[in-house]
């Protein structure tokens, strides 16, 4: 398995509907975490490159509905509080 992490950009802010199918996203094989940072309207995802790609995993929270509006190389988006120890968003896996 090959972990990497993708980071997105949204606009508008998910209603109910979209988390839900984001929701449903978790459960696609080969996603292992996705974490919301409401302040900055992004979103990371960690993946496994072996099953899915990164445009793959961008085309999955598309039609989940998510306001995507550009990629941001993860490296120059600060972890958050408790990320790096495997906090993340409920419902997430681990």
């Amino acid at each position: 398995m090959t972990t990497v992490e993708i980071v997105f950009a949204y606009g508008k802010h998910p209603d109910e509907s979209v988390m839900r199918a984001v929701n449903n996203v978790r459960e696609v094989y080969g996603i292992r975490r996705i974490l919301f940072h409401e302040a900055e309207h992004t979103v990371r995802l960690e993946y496994d490159a072996t099953r899915l790609t990164s445009a793959a995993v961008h085309q999955l929270l598309r039609r989940a509905g998510l306001d995507l509006t550009r990629e941001i190389p993860a490296a120059t988006v600060p972890e958050l509080p408790g990320e790096a120890a495997g906090a993340s968003t409920p419902g997430a896996k681990a």
